[in-house]
């Protein structure tokens, strides 16, 4: 069951770290490749010199694979000219005040391009470069095959596991319901692609023919054991991992995974436009309150602005976390990963 997915990535133990775009760590990813493990980070937002920096700082703290993570674009971002952000601006204000920051002037750009964040990554050489939101070009493929890199690509239904299969991923990552952040569908609304990772793992696993990792609900050896018995060839886990001292999360923002009971958490497109889970804060209700919401990625780059500002406070950050939040009970990586790989044997 696991050997298929070690093989594949080159990893000694089939445990994936969840990407965390702008909670990830280079101390979090390096712990868990080190483990054994492969550890994960995310791209969000980076540029080309921003990920060269990041990929120079993993490369001395592991020589184990680490997947780079990217978002691909989806079609329904939006460029500053195409957006009037002032009332949206207004519906934050009071934000922007509770966080001691102006109102931010609009941007020239929201997001850097696709191609530059490749290019950074072609240059970092990772083991993995892992994508959601969308199949990656024959072209992007190509490039990483040639390049010795395994692609990993996100699926929430079967269909989009049928299609990243048939665009030449060597992995799929079957993203259940219950797990933490944005819901990456991209062949459907993501309110339509709301399958349970128990329900969904099985299905995509009989669908495609390579190997599936289970995502979602998964934070100790139970866990494990439950998608390795669906089909899995192993695991992502986000939440169990984000609590403990070595993620970009705050203080705060772990207290509120420690305190969050199974049903916590909410759906919302309030911090970035797109939907996504977490836990329910001031922000998130006077955003969904005043029913002002920019869309992608407007919202997210605008929030970004107050939660930058913030210094962590949990009620003016994004709280991400999955409906398995309870069962992350470790503070540290090391004890994270070796209570998955108990899950293994």
């Amino acid at each position: 069951m696991t050997r298929p997915l070690a093989e594949v990535l080159g990893i000694d133990v089939p445990i994936v770290l969840g990407p965390f775009g702008g909670l990830s760590s280079v101390e979090l990813t390096a712990a868990v490749s080190a483990g054994g493990g492969l550890g994960s980070f995310g791209l969000y937002g980076y540029d080309g010199d921003r990920i060269r920096r990041t990929a120079a700082l993993l490369r001395e703290r592991t020589d184990r694979p680490v997947a780079l993570n990217l978002w691909l674009p989806a079609g329904d971002e939006v460029r500053p000219a195409d957006v009037d952000l002032e009332p949206f601006r207004t519906a934050l204000r009071p934000l922007f005040a509770a966080a001691g920051v102006p109102e931010p002037a609009t941007p020239q750009v929201f997001l850097p391009s696709l191609d530059e964040q490749l290019e950074a990554v072609w240059g970092a050489a990772p083991a993995v470069l892992s994508v959601v939101y969308g199949v990656p070009s024959a072209a992007v493929v190509d490039e990483a095959h040639r390049r010795g890199i395994r692609v990993v690509g996100t699926a929430t239904s079967v269909a989009e596991a049928v299609a990243l299969a048939a665009g030449g991923v060597d992995v799929v990552v079957a993203s259940g319901a219950e797990a933490a952040g944005h819901r990456v569908s991209f062949l459907t609304s993501p309110e339509r692609s709301l399958v349970g990772t128990i329900a969904l793992v099985p299905q995509i696993v009989d669908a495609v023919d390579v190997p599936v990792i289970a995502a979602g609900g998964i934070a100790d050896r139970r866990g494990v054991r439950a998608a390795l018995a669906l089909g899995a060839a192993g695991v992502q886990v986000g939440t169990a991992f984000l609590r403990t001292r070595q993620s970009a999360a705050s203080q705060g923002h772990r207290a509120a995974i420690a305190a969050a009971a199974d049903t916590d958490t909410v759906l919302t497109r309030a911090m970035s436009g797109r939907l996504a889970r977490g836990i329910s804060n001031r922000a998130l209700r006077e955003i969904e309150a005043s029913g002002i919401i920019a869309p992608f990625p407007a919202q997210n780059w605008l929030t970004g602005v107050f939660r930058a500002a913030a210094a962590g406070d949990p009620e003016l950050s994004s709280l991400w976390a999955g409906q398995a939040a309870a069962l992350a009970t470790r503070d540290d990586a090391d004890e994270v990963l070796a209570e998955l790989v108990a899950g293994l044997r």
